[in-house]
């Protein structure tokens, strides 16, 4: 394996951070926005799931 230098680390590291395209403002609030809706979504789901497995097994036991 190659002995790296710390100065020619810091150097590929920035040199690969400068690829990265970071999201606008505007695209993170949106992604934001659609990951909390989506969980509220999730949320709504399971807890009908929730009631129904709960119904099925009183049901079930008496």
């Amino acid at each position: 394996m190659a002995k790296t230098t710390p100065a020619k680390f810091v150097r590929e590291v920035r040199q690969e951070a400068s690829k990265v395209t970071w999201p606008s403002r505007k695209e993170t609030g949106v992604a934001t926005v659609m990951v909390f809706v989506m969980v509220i979504i999730m949320a709504l789901f399971f807890l009908v799931a929730d009631q129904i497995i709960a119904w099925i097994i009183q049901l079930i036991l008496g």
